[in-house]
């Protein structure tokens, strides 16, 4: 347990930076006195750990230290290497295939061997077909992008009462897409609505997209 909590502490150091001990006990749900303690077993095993006292205080990482580990064992790898291999139509619809292709080569380069060898082999003996797709809807991509930018959209933007919606999220289940507006996130808005988009230039403040929630809850 205190091993797994271990390396923890030292992921959450490497990738965030210097943390203070309350937020690092909130992150692993555990007391600033063990915080401490898991501090000086890092230091201990020769890991640069760097304690800065006083009001702006905190602990990191000192000399640019990096680790390749990642905790993963061989099962998780294989796991790991079954979820990249596996073709994701919505990805590509988003137009983010080149993106994630890349993203894919990058993050199995920055495994360490063993880990890599046995998510490359899970790859190799678990493979998924592409299956025959409809075409991909035009209108996805530049929502996608709509919604990454925080521009408002007018839909049905050629008829006499075009809406506009400040799109949040983006949902693909059996039954088609459906767009979360910002303004009324608690009814996504069917596919089959949404005809014509125009793209405004103005911007609103983004927000958190609102819990999933189910195609049947949509149409209520």
């Amino acid at each position: 347990m205190r091993a797994s909590r271990l390396l923890q502490l030292l992921l959450l150091l490497q990738n965030r930076g210097r943390m203070t001990a309350a937020q690092l006990s909130a992150e692993l749900e555990v007391t600033r006195r063990t915080v401490l303690r898991d501090v000086d077993a890092l230091a201990e095993a020769g890991l640069p750990v760097v304690v800065h006292r006083g009001p702006h205080g905190g602990i990191e990482l000192g000399f640019n230290y990096r680790s390749r580990l990642t905790g993963l064992s061989r099962p998780e790898a294989e796991a790991l290497g079954v979820i990249l291999g596996s073709q994701s139509p919505l990805v590509d619809a988003l137009g983010l295939g080149r993106a994630g292709r890349a993203a894919r080569t990058k993050l199995l380069e920055s495994l360490p061997d063993g880990v890599r060898e046995a998510a490359l082999l899970a790859q190799a003996r678990f493979r998924t077909e592409p299956a025959t797709q409809a075409p991909v809807d035009p209108r996805i991509a530049p929502l996608a992008q709509a919604i990454r930018d925080g521009r408002q959209v007018k839909i049905r933007s050629r008829s006499r009462a075009p809406r506009a919606v400040h799109p949040v999220a983006l949902i693909s289940s059996a039954d088609g897409w459906a767009l979360v507006d910002g303004l009324q996130p608690d009814r996504p808005i069917p596919i089959e609505e949404w005809e014509d988009l125009n793209i405004s230039a103005l911007r609103f403040a983004p927000a958190s997209p609102p819990p999933t929630s189910s195609p049947d809850d949509w149409r209520r």
